[in-house]
């Protein structure tokens, strides 16, 4: 049986968050689209398909540049 001693670790699982989130929030910024899509980066699975959807959108960042 596995005992706690005590260690929560809810405190690094935030830190590990933060560490991921705050990088993909600002792609998704500069990119035109909202920063808060980076949340979906937490979830498995559906955080490789987001990537895949950031790769190949169109960007609204770039709609004027063209």
């Amino acid at each position: 049986m596995i005992m706690n001693m005590g260690f929560s670790g809810f405190p690094v699982m935030l830190v590990f968050g933060a560490i991921i989130v705050v990088p993909f929030f600002q792609l998704w910024q500069r990119t035109g689209h909202s920063g808060w899509m980076s949340l979906l980066m937490l979830i498995p699975v559906v955080n490789l398909i987001m990537l895949y959807v950031l790769a190949f959108k169109e960007w609204p960042a770039l709609k004027g540049n063209s």
